[in-house]
């Protein structure tokens, strides 16, 4: 029989020769097919064994050849296969010899290139060592990998797996030997690998997990600042004739605005809306201007913050009270029996603050019927809030007749307190504290005030901006249509959800970017008017206003899902805390349902077919801190069904859970409505 091996693309196969020509063969395989062969691919012609036979005893000879021994044994220069087979078996070496060579030849690259057409030529001495060390690490890794396997699987994590932890889980190097060790666990152990790494020790606390997790995907070199002044403002600024005062959380030391009440009894009444200025001092591409880009915004969450400037920074040009500060102005005049505007002005100045005022030591005292004159109002600056909450209610109906139909403050806000960490007391919360959940009802009159005097200034300031054709950063929304978000840009556009022509944010430059970066752009019209296109930091059409948009969407939406996410596990917390076993709730659709009580949304089986606004009662059956589920069953139903058609509808955006784990991500919900809009940042 005439026989022949020949290479198909690095596969080399044997067969019968059925027909031969100058330049190629037919030959079949054992199968029966019959392929076309170029004669240069043919490597061996042979007559015994049979093609299957041969190859069979070929790989079986094979690894028996010592590579080292074959390298010191091979020639120089390039050489054939069955040169080397010779030279190693004997100078009568067979076919079965030298296929066996060929595939030992063609399976060790470390040790000898190939050369095409059967040919091979030796390494260089320093390559075959540097290849073999190499080999030896990948088998040292692996075997690594299998004794990390194996404690996985075990229940025990090994101290390496620990430290890439987040890595692993969230931006996993999928060639690293921990990468493959967790995966090689979960596959044997056939558990999730959240689930098998909580179960061997990686994760001893859910609250530095999420918390870890964040700063891991946020900053992942690390968030302290690093040695930063503050710049000083040069300017000459004038003293403003006017004693203000501000209205924040005793917790705020970011302390962007404040608010003066002038002439009252006279007819007319000045209102004014002072913003703290570090845009008079901060240059863009300065030091300071890019640690504010880094971050782009103050991170909240319970207890603590990570703040968007050094604190040395921000209190270089925060209104703190007893203090002159530097600050952008509007002042607008209003009738003060119709509250009809009859001019407005923007003036960069120095602010006497007369006072801080704080929430939680005001809220109980300064009420509707306090601020309205049905009681008595013994709090400082009374005049001036009931003139500011008159107004404030005024312009809120103003806007609800743009919008359509009137704001809705159903619901209340949840402070969140941290007994023995915290703010209080300057130490980082670690997840073993004791939490306080506290309401206030939204759209307070202290919350109203600050509120609409905020819109008031972000819209004016929006429209004044594209008067004096200086582009800025504008948040803008079509419709009150469901799925219509609000969007960033720098054109002007309307804001139906808050039924305003154009709206900026630039009350917060201490603690939001896209503030800041407006700041500079209002400084500009305020010194130099219509003609400050020329000389504003930022001309139209400018990139670097559509990459700050870019960046400050993706960390805002990012901090925000944390807050949300931290502030959904400290409910989760209090829950376990207080033994609590049931809650009152009302049913949203699909199962979901939203307590009465708690900033808490979640499923409970037996609530799928309960028609929406429905009042039940729920049994909690489970609580998971690390994944942040609500395990939960209906335990009795609160109303009847004609009761329940009358609930007022549950806002769209409190729909979803707060968190769900998808594979080894936790994503959490996120929802903008107009409200937040109109604040300086989420509550702290």
């Amino acid at each position: 029989m005439n026989y022949a091996l020949f290479d198909d693309a690095g596969k080399f196969l044997a067969g019968r020769v059925m027909s031969e020509a100058d330049a190629s063969m037919q030959i079949e395989l054992d199968s029966g097919k019959r392929v076309k062969v170029k004669s240069a691919n043919v490597l061996l012609r042979f007559d015994k064994p049979a093609p299957a036979e041969l190859l069979q005893r070929a790989q079986a000879l094979a690894p028996e050849i010592d590579l080292d021994l074959a390298w010191e044994f091979a020639p120089e220069g390039e050489f054939g296969f069955a040169d080397l087979a010779r030279d190693y078996f004997s100078a009568q070496a067979g076919p079965e010899q030298q296929v066996a060579a060929l595939l030992r030849l063609f399976d060790a690259p470390h040790y000898f290139r190939r050369a095409g057409k059967g040919l091979f030529k030796k390494a260089p001495e320093e390559i075959v060592k540097a290849a073999l060390l190499g080999l030896e690490r990948k088998k040292q890794q692996a075997a690594q990998i299998e004794t990390w396997a194996t404690e996985l699987a075990a229940g025990q994590c090994p101290a390496a797996v620990r430290e890439q932890l987040y890595r692993i889980l969230f931006k996993p190097d999928k060639n690293g030997p921990e990468y493959k060790a967790v995966v090689e666990a979960a596959k044997r152990s056939q558990r999730p690998p959240l689930d098998l790494l909580k179960g061997a020790g990686a994760i001893d606390s859910a609250y530095q997990f999420h918390w870890r997790r964040f700063l891991f995907e946020q900053f992942p070199k690390g968030h302290a600042f690093p040695p930063l002044a503050a710049p000083a403002i040069k300017d000459e600024l004038p003293l403003a004739p006017v004693q203000a005062f501000s209205i924040d959380d005793s917790h705020t030391t970011e302390i962007d605005d404040a608010l003066s009440v002038n002439g009252l009894g006279t007819g007319e009444v000045i209102f004014g809306v002072h913003i703290a200025a570090p845009g008079l001092a901060v240059a863009p591409d300065s030091a300071v201007d890019k640690v504010a880009r880094d971050r782009l915004s103050t991170v909240y969450m319970p207890g603590w913050k990570l703040t968007m400037l050094p604190d040395e920074v921000v209190q270089a040009y925060t209104l703190i009270e007893g203090r002159d500060c530097p600050a952008v102005s509007l002042y607008v005049r209003f009738d003060e029996a119709t509250l009809e505007i009859r001019g407005v002005e923007t003036r960069l100045e120095r602010v006497p603050i007369a006072a801080n005022l704080r929430h939680d030591q005001l809220d109980e005292v300064v009420t509707d019927a306090a601020l309205t004159g049905e009681a008595v109002a013994e709090f400082p600056f009374a005049q001036e809030l009931s003139f500011a909450y008159r107004l404030a209610r005024h312009l809120k109906a103003l806007r609800e007749v743009a919008r359509g139909k009137p704001e809705n403050f159903n619901r209340p806000d949840y402070n969140f307190k941290l007994d023995g960490a915290g703010m209080d007391s300057a130490r980082e919360p670690d997840g073993s504290e004791t939490v306080r959940i506290g309401v206030r009802k939204r759209g307070a009159p202290l919350d109203l005030i600050v509120s609409e005097a905020m819109i008031l200034a972000n819209s004016h300031w929006g429209g004044w901006l594209a008067d004096c054709g200086v582009p800025g950063i504008y948040r803008s929304q079509a419709s009150m249509a469901p799925g219509v978000k609000v969007r960033m840009g720098t054109k002007p556009a309307p804001h139906a959800g808050m039924g305003v022509k154009q709206y900026t944010w630039a009350t917060s430059p201490l603690r939001r970017y896209v503030d800041l970066v407006n700041q500079w752009q209002i400084i500009a019209c305020a010194r130099h008017g219509r003609t400050a296109a020329l000389v504003a930091p930022f001309k139209p059409k400018d990139a670097m206003l559509f990459s700050v948009i870019s960046s400050f969407d993706a960390a805002y939406s990012a901090y925000n899902d944390f807050q949300n996410g931290i502030e959904r596990f400290w409910t989760l917390r209090w829950l376990q805390q207080n033994q609590v076993t049931e809650l009152d709730a009302a049913v949203l659709k699909d199962g979901l349902v939203r307590a009465d009580t708690l900033p808490l949304v979640f499923k409970a089986l037996g609530c799928e077919a309960l028609p929406r606004g429905s009042h039940v009662r729920v049994r909690i059956t489970g609580i998971d801190a690390l994944t942040l589920d609500v395990h939960a069953s209906l335990a009795a139903r609160l109303d009847d069904a004609a009761e329940a058609n009358v609930v007022p509808p549950v806002d769209d955006e409190d729909e979803a859970p707060a968190a769900a784990v998808l594979a080894l991500a936790i994503d959490l919900a996120d929802a903008d409505v107009p409200a937040a809009d109109a604040s300086a940042a989420p509550a702290a």
